[in-house]
């Protein structure tokens, strides 16, 4: 990861930019929509800088290694897994795996949530 650090400013600019899931001091997280535009765009044989740009983002501001390091990260996973691949798969995968069978009164409350 980079070593560039965001300012309050910073931040506050890329929150408001409609790509942007969240941003902290340290990091970006895009929308699944805007990972769909960009392999769209890439595949079509648009620069990922230039892709970055036309969604409203500074790249003075983000950083060109940021760009380039999530592009290929989002293409090996598009080559990978398909569409599927360019989820943000964190917050599925929380918690401590059960080391028992759910029963099934426990099966079908996790179906209703």
């Amino acid at each position: 990861m980079t070593k560039k650090l965001f300012t309050e400013r910073e931040i506050q600019i890329l929150s408001n930019n409609l790509y942007v899931k969240s941003v902290s001091q340290k990091g970006i997280t895009y929308t699944e929509e805007f990972k769909h535009i960009f392999i769209e765009e890439n595949e079509k044989g648009k620069l990922p800088r230039n892709i970055f740009e036309e969604c409203g983002f500074d790249i003075d501001m983000i950083g060109m290694k940021r760009v380039m390091s999530s592009g290929s990260r989002w293409r090996a996973a598009y080559r990978k897994n398909g569409v599927l691949g360019l989820r943000d798969t964190r917050t599925e995968n929380a918690g401590r795996t059960l080391e028992r069978e759910l029963t099934l009164k426990e099966k079908y409350a996790r179906l209703e949530a």
